[in-house]
């Protein structure tokens, strides 16, 4: 059995034994209604075969019935996951009712109980659902933030920053969605944009015309672009050549001086923290990218995609990181493993000698849902410490 055969057969079994287990605990209790468990059971079933399709299907598209599995397929796995996380906390609920019995003696009717907190998860997982696609569809607002930079020179108080991050363009994200974006930023009227990664997720060949909304990008000093791991997924070569050609400015690894009223600024970028897994030449280096820096440029910017990054950073003596990568968890339950993976999950942070902030993303990445954890467009401006 050829490898890729295999891993989508254990991605479906999987899948079906995660749906079969949420079955289990949200649909044999309810007994009451065998038309409710028929149709939730075939909802299930459907999602076990869809959630695995829509991943697939991201990078192998179907001219014709890729966007209709893309989109029920994300909107099956964000309502899927929140079932599961709920499913989780109704067991605790469960177990700790179970050894109340054993330790006191009352005696809850646990049938009614199963029932009724069986539809209270399903209840709330819609709700929470249809909250979140609301939240993931519309333009996100502007945040806006101030660094405040030590002895920050006279010109460059005030330099105002967008970021914008962690679109994803792709499956459920297109032009529109991207030039409410666009507009929004050119409304800032910032002094450059800042563009931290995971722009896209497919070929150049599939969305050139779902990205033509970023030549329209205003600023005074251009928008500048630092690859995110999902570049990588989808041939990032393409993509810096692409990029470049629609007029943003791809850093690698290098920087440019800004020259800003009679101060300059020094605007570094790398690659992705993980790029030498695809591109050895890629390999994430903050040093080299701020190499031959001119002395007289004393305040420094990194746009690095991972906040990971920034124990690198920290050795090139840069005054603030911008990042994205982790979309502030997006939704549970995905907000409790960013920490496993990256030392700051959203928002600005002082670590040990320079700022970071993160932001939350202006997009988002598979199902089209965000909780707790909105998207962005920042607005960040440079004050005196």
């Amino acid at each position: 059995m050829r490898r890729p055969t295999a891993i989508r057969l254990y991605l479906y079994l999987f899948s079906l034994a995660f749906h079969g287990f949420i079955g289990w605990r949200l649909v044999v209790p309810l007994e009451f209604s065998l038309a409710l468990q028929i149709g939730l059971w075939s909802l299930l079933l459907a999602s076990a075969w869809l959630v695995p399709a829509a991943l697939i299907g991201q990078r192998f598209p179907h001219p014709r019935w890729q966007p209709v599995i893309a989109w029920s397929g994300f909107l099956c796995m964000g309502l899927v996951s929140t079932l599961f996380v709920l499913t989780l906390l109704r067991d605790a609920l469960l177990i700790g009712l179970w050894l109340a019995q054993w330790i006191s003696g009352f005696d809850p009717d646990f049938a009614t109980i199963r029932q009724s907190t069986a539809l209270t998860v399903w209840a709330a997982s819609v709700l929470i659902s249809i909250a979140g696609f609301w939240n993931a569809r519309r333009t996100p607002a502007i945040r806006e933030v101030k660094v405040p930079i030590a002895d920050l020179p006279e010109g460059l108080q005030g330099f105002t920053i967008a970021q914008i991050s962690d679109i994803h363009v792709g499956p459920t994200i297109k032009r529109d969605y991207l030039q409410g974006i666009v507009d929004s930023v050119n409304r800032i009227g910032a002094d450059m944009v800042a563009l931290t990664g995971d722009l896209v997720d497919g070929r150049v060949k599939w969305l050139r015309d779902q990205v033509a909304p970023l030549q329209e990008l205003r600023s005074r000093h251009g928008t500048f672009f630092v690859t995110g791991n999902h570049e990588y997924y989808s041939n990032a070569h393409e993509w810096i050549a692409h990029l470049q050609q629609l007029g943003l400015r791809v850093l690698l690894n290098e920087h440019v001086v800004l020259q800003h009223e009679n101060d300059a600024l020094v605007v570094a970028g790398v690659a992705d923290f993980s790029a030498h897994h695809f591109d050895e030449e890629h390999r994430s280096d903050p040093k080299a990218a701020v190499a031959d820096a001119p002395d007289h440029a004393s305040t420094r910017i990194l746009l690095a995609h991972q906040p990971r990054s920034i124990f690198a950073a920290l050795e090139a003596d840069f005054q603030l990181q911008l990042s994205g990568h982790t979309h502030g968890g997006q939704f549970l339950p995905w907000n409790w493993f960013v920490p496993l993976q990256q030392p700051f999950t959203a928002g600005l942070h002082w670590h040990e000698k320079q700022w970071i902030y993160i932001s939350r993303g202006t997009g988002y990445w598979g199902p089209p849902k965000r909780f707790g954890a909105p998207a962005e467009i920042t607005r960040l401006v440079l004050v005196k410490a």
